[in-house]
């Protein structure tokens, strides 16, 4: 069993429940896989064959497989989720490798405004969805296809796309 405390320089792996948890305030892969299937539709049986790590203070990792916690490694699979804030924020690499499973809060971009948001820039957008982190997507070769995460408030969609990913396309 892992030190109950937050280290920045190792991964813990998340209790499977809140009656696991060890640490205060550390998510649970429940709260993650409900989170995922509640925001976005993705079903906790997509992630099946993860196991989630958090590093650190709320930065959620995802790496297929598993391993024998806790782990002292400089990164460990890939960058999955922001917890430990108000609002759960997706990272860029978790959208675009799951998104193509989004069944909801996916707002699908025209060609032009595909190009805009993955440049970086906010935009005005009429979206009946619901308001908070978005998965932006286009239609690319007949199959929608995840750009990044927006935040979609009053009628705007802003890019979260990172500034070293922004793209002129």
């Amino acid at each position: 069993m892992s030190d109950p405390t937050n280290d920045g320089q190792r991964f813990d792996r998340l209790p499977a429940t809140s009656d696991e948890r060890r640490v205060e305030g550390r998510a649970t892969r429940r709260e993650v896989l409900d989170w995922w299937d509640e925001r976005f539709g993705i079903g906790p049986e997509t992630f099946e064959n993860y196991s989630f790590w958090e590093k650190g203070k709320g930065k959620i990792w995802i790496l297929r497989g598993d391993l024998d916690s806790p782990v002292r490694v400089e990164a460990l699979g890939m960058t999955f989720l922001r917890t430990r804030q108000e609002h759960w924020k997706p990272t860029t690499n978790a959208v675009q490798r799951f998104g193509r499973d989004a069944t909801r809060n996916v707002v699908e971009l025209d060609r032009d405004a595909a190009r805009r948001f993955a440049s970086g820039e906010d935009q005005e957008l009429e979206w009946d969805g619901d308001w908070g982190y978005v998965v932006a997507a286009h239609e690319l070769a007949g199959a929608t296809e995840p750009l990044g995460v927006g935040l979609y408030l009053r009628g705007e969609l802003q890019s979260l796309v990172p500034s070293g990913r922004q793209r002129d396309i």
